[in-house]
């Protein structure tokens, strides 16, 4: 298996210049309304600077003249200013600039004085997205992991993605440690409501088929609302896909030092038949798993402390 440390950029990072003054008054934000009344979609690209697939399908999207039938779409490239420095010599560089985008989303954070590139573009965006009734997140990962999507804790947020019917592993987790993702603020990751978000991670970051997934994702997204037709030249669907299933996060593991190591080359969704079995070393602490049948999700390629190594789930459905 390719090291996905080094793993070869097969994508090219699309020229989002043409988008930069959008017709919303906020760089890189486009919203297209029908006249028929619907629901606001939110898709959303770039919250990292160096996951190119959703600025690929967005691209796709807008070029195509896509526009919805009824409700209201909006298009968002989030941390633009660290893609303005994607390196293809260097593609991890560009993850972000300051700090993390997609670990703010508390009030604590964008509501305090704490500044960085991240923040203020956050607090720039934060009416659109409190302005979501749907969002999607798209993400891809560092590891050669199959795609999945990832639906908080809210059983809409499931019923989301199992509506899409792909990606074929859904899981249901909390969040990280480190900081609130986009999809866990406000009113997406309350009990009760409506407003609803849910993050694919669409594939290894810069693989051919990790475009086609974000590409996929957001078409299943729309034509499911009935917000668009496509046109006779538009891509298509896939005919055929994998049976869905559900991973419900039991526990997250943080690194508490900077020795953090797993005992294996673990990629991600791999299912650990015994319990009580050593998945990695945190220092001299054996990590091991809680139950039979444990699945490792998005294990971390380089663990830090304080930051989650990996997800522990448990099959539900």
């Amino acid at each position: 298996m390719t090291d996905p440390l080094f793993a070869p950029v097969e994508l090219t990072p699309p020229d989002i210049a043409p988008y930069r003054r959008g017709n919303t008054g906020i760089d890189h934000v486009t919203s297209l309304s029908a006249a028929e009344p619907g629901p606001h979609v939110v898709l959303n690209a770039l919250v990292h600077g160096n996951e190119l697939c959703g600025a690929i399908a967005l691209d796709a999207l807008l070029r195509m003249g896509l526009r919805p039938t009824r409700g209201q779409l909006t298009f968002v490239f989030a941390n633009t200013a660290a893609y303005a420095t994607f390196d293809r010599q260097n593609p991890y560089a560009s993850r972000y600039l300051d700090e993390d985008f997609n670990r703010l989303w508390s009030l604590e954070h964008l509501d305090g004085r704490r500044d960085s590139v991240e923040l203020r573009r956050a607090r720039v965006l934060r009416p659109v997205y409190e302005s979501a009734d749907l969002l999607l997140d798209l993400h891809s990962m560092t590891a050669d992991t199959a795609p999945l999507t990832l639906c908080g804790r809210t059983t809409r947020g499931r019923d989301l993605a199992l509506g899409l019917g792909y990606p074929a592993w859904v899981v249901a987790d909390g969040g990280h440690a480190g900081g609130k993702r986009l999809i866990d603020y406000g009113n997406f990751a309350e009990p009760e409501g409506s407003h609803t978000a849910i993050l694919v991670e669409c594939g290894q970051h810069w693989r051919t088929e990790t475009a086609t997934v974000a590409l996929e994702s957001c078409l299943r997204l729309l034509l499911g609302l009935e917000m668009i037709e496509l046109p006779a030249n538009g891509p298509r669907l896939r005919l055929h896909t994998d049976p869905q299933r559900v991973v419900e996060v039991t526990e997250a593991i943080t690194a508490a030092s900077e020795r953090f190591r797993f005992t294996a080359p673990f990629v991600g969704m791999e299912v650990i038949g015994r319990a009580g079995t050593v998945i990695g070393w945190d220092d001299a602490r054996a990590i091991v798993t809680p139950y039979d049948d444990c699945v490792l999700i998005m294990p971390a390629r380089r663990v830090k402390s304080g930051q989650t190594a990996v997800r522990l789930g448990r099959i539900v459905g």
